[in-house]
This record gives structure tokens, C-alpha cells and sequence, in this order.
């Protein structure tokens, strides 16, 4: 992708070449199955997958025992739901989550609604956060679990979840958090205050596509999901299938390096986004979304009134940009995010998702300033809409 500037982070990070280095082995030398232990290439894909399992661990302060190996943030996050719905109907059939989620937590969540759950959907304030004060009177005596995630995949907002924590260990209820955004940019301990089942995948921390895991509580407060796949008895019977032991290792290499570089990554990945939004905030009629409160430090959504973003993007080839998840950059539906925020569908549809990642540079940034200030003055210019709302006539 000679020339592109990358800026499409949270849809998928580029392989770290460390990782590719780590993995290329169990392509071709160690290829073994690592069911296969009655012989020694079988045992050295299993070490491997140990190591693997103790780096993911040691990332989020779990046990190995904790980590369970899927193909990804949608497969735990499916397997954590359903499980718990399936193994807690005892208690209840209700669940809490908020209008901001991933849509493989909602549509998870809608696909349980016709098999009796009820869920809650908390709304957001308009920079994103949910009121604890009203997560903490909407858990009820029958509320088997709280789904909410760490940070936000459009706008980088960040839930506390400590304080989520906190609330669902006063309640006795469950609590899920899909983590994937922040994964490698933000401190996580599930060990101190954290949540009980956790989910990550590879691909959003400089790892390979197709790998996963899922943490479930086993210390303190063992908890009962059983297997979403069945067929075998690999990951102690709780997903069946032979295991991807390049992509395992590619997950647990990314989760050291991740777990090493954290620190350096956040400081000099947040100078960079305040450098663009400080810049392109300049621009008339223009806002960053959730803005003044936490967020991760690459991630910056930015509404450009009476524009399209797809507008936008066409307009600068030359930069990867994404205007919401990748899940559903192919509908014509507004950001569920925004709207959520209180934005309307026309400023929904005018906003960007800019994702920063370990290999953008300062140059990258004041390039991508220019050709997206140019861009965006131009496409101003020939506007009808946009001359209505310089003469005053529209908001």
C-alpha cells in the first residue's frame, strides 16, 4: 500500500513484523497438531500454545487457566453471552447493556430477546459515558449479567470499569466487557476490580486475523458459560476444533509486545491525535465526538457539518479513513454510536473515525492535515447546503 496513510486502526492493525517472525515457524517447521501429544512435534505445538495462553494472560493479570483461545472478539463475545444466559436462567433472564455497544454484543443480545431475555439498553450522555446511578438501579434481583464495553470502537470512549466492576460485585451479577479496542492502549488488570469475562482479538493489536481469546474467571468466582462449539475436547472442552497454533502464537507474541511498548505507544500515539484534532477542529462547524471525556489516546471521531463523509473519503484517496465500524461500513444507516450521543443522522452520516497506530508518523499526520483541510474546503465551497448555513438560514 505504497502511499497510503493508514488511519483505519480499530477496523484492523498491519502484522507487527515481530509477530510474522514468530509465527512463520508453525507454518512450516513446527506444523504439528497440538492434540497430538504422543509425539514430540505434537508436545512442541502444545508448548507453544502455553506460552501463547501465559502471554495473553500476563497482558490482562489473569491465570493461563483463565484464557480460553477463539477466533476472535465475536466468538467470545457470543460464546460469554449465550453461555451465561444458557447456565444462569436459575436467577433470572435479565440483562443490561447500552445503546453504544459493538453490534456483536447487540445483535447477540437481540437474537436472545426471542428466546426470552430481557435486556436493558442504558442510554449515553452526549459525550458518550452511561450514568452509573442508573446502571446501579437498573440491576435487579434477576439480572444475570452486565455486557458494557471498556472503550467504544467509533469514538474511543472509555467506561470505567472499575467502577462497573465494583457495582456488579455489590449486586452479585456477572459482568462481561468486550475489551478488543482496548486491548494494548489502556492498563487492564481482571485481577484488581476488573470484570469476569473478558474479550480480545489479535487483529486489533497488531496480531494476525482470525485469532482470539476469551477470559472467564476461574479464582474467585468460578464461572459456568460451557462451549459455544462442540466436537472435541481441546481448551479444556470449552471450544471444540483443532487449534490455530501459528495464529495462537501470533496472538500471544502481540499480546508481549503489546504488554512491553504500551506505555511508549499511548504517550506518543496521543500526541499525534491531538495534533490532528487540534488542527482539523479549526475548520468551521466542525466537532470532535466525546471530546473532554476519557478516551483512548488513537482514536477521534470528527462530525464535518453538511458534508458526507463519504464525500470525504473519496476525496482523499490517499488516506484510509472509516465513517463507523467496519462491521457496518457497508449499510446506509447512520452510526448507532452517534445517534446514541444525541447526533442527528445527517451529522452522523458527516462524521469520520480516524484510528492511529503504531506505525503513523508525524509527517503521516501533517500530510493527512493538509489534503483533508483542502479537501473539505472544496467540497464546502460547492455546497448549497453549506452556503444555507454560512448565510445563517440553516443550523
Amino acid at each position: 500500500m505504497d502511499g497510503l496513510i493508514y488511519f483505519d486502526n480499530n477496523a484492523t492493525t498491519p502484522l507487527d513484523p515481530g509477530v510474522l517472525e514468530a509465527m512463520m515457524p508453525y507454518f512450516t517447521t513446527h506444523y504439528a497438531n497440538a492434540s497430538s501429544l504422543t509425539h514430540r512435534a505434537g508436545r512442541t505445538a502444545a508448548a507453544a500454545v502455553d506460552t501463547a495462553r501465559e502471554q495473553v494472560a500476563a497482558l490482562i493479570g489473569a491465570s493461563p487457566k483463565e484464557i480460553t483461545f477463539t477466533s476472535g472478539a465475536t466468538e467470545a463475545i457470543n460464546t460469554a453471552i449465550k453461555g451465561v444466559f444458557e447456565h444462569y436462567q436459575s436467577k433470572g433472564k435479565h440483562i443490561i447493556t447500552c445503546r453504544t455497544e459493538h453490534k456483536a454484543v447487540l445483535d447477540t443480545l437481540a437474537y436472545l430477546e426471542k428466546k426470552g431475555a430481557e435486556v436493558t439498553y442504558l442510554p449515553v450522555a452526549s459525550d458518550g459515558q452511561i450514568d452509573l446511578g442508573a446502571l446501579d438501579s437498573a440491576i435487579r434481583p434477576d439480572t444475570i449479567l452486565v455486557a458494557l464495553m471498556q472503550a467504544n470502537n467509533e469514538t474511543g470512549v472509555i467506561h470505567p470499569i472499575a467502577n462497573i466492576a465494583e457495582l456488579t460485585n455489590k449486586h452479585q451479577t456477572l459482568f462481561f466487557c468486550d475489551a478488543t479496542q482496548a486491548i494494548g492502549k489502556v492498563q487492564i488488570d481482571v485481577a484488581n476490580g476488573g470484570p469476569d469475562l473478558l474479550c480480545l482479538s489479535a487483529h486489533k493489536l497488531y496480531g494476525p486475523k482470525g485469532i482470539g481469546a476469551l477470559y472467564t474467571r476461574r479464582r474467585s468466582k468460578p464461572i459456568q458459560t460451557g462451549a459455544l462449539l462442540h466436537g472435541g475436547g481441546q481448551e479444556n472442552k470449552l471450544r471444540a476444533g483443532t487449534l490455530n497454533v501459528p495464529g495462537i502464537v501470533g496472538l500471544g507474541k502481540a499480546a508481549e509486545l503489546a504488554h512491553r511498548w504500551r506505555t511508549e505507544d499511548t504517550a506518543r500515539l496521543g500526541t499525534l491525535r491531538d495534533t490532528l484534532e487540534t488542527a482539523l477542529a479549526k475548520l468551521p462547524a466542525t466537532q470532535v465526538n466525546g471530546k473532554g471525556t476519557a478516551r483512548l489516546p488513537h482514536v477521534s471521531s470528527i462530525t464535518f457539518k453538511h458534508l458526507r463523509a463519504a464525500e470525504i473519503m473519496v476525496s482523499v484517496p490517499d488516506i484510509a479513513l472509516a465513517s463507523g465500524s467496519a462491521c457496518v461500513s457497508g449499510t446506509r444507516d447512520p452510526s448507532h454510536v452517534l445517534m446514541a450521543m444525541g447526533l442527528s443522522a445527517a451529522d452522523a452520516h458527516a462524521s469520520l473515525r480516524f484510528s492511529l497506530g503504531r506505525f503513523n508518523t508525524e509527517a503521516e499526520i501533517q500530510t493527512a492535515i493538509g489534503l483533508l483541510t483542502t479537501a473539505v474546503e472544496k467540497l464546502r465551497a460547492t455546497s448549497p447546503v453549506w452556503q444555507l448555513y454560512e448565510a445563517g438560514l440553516v443550523e
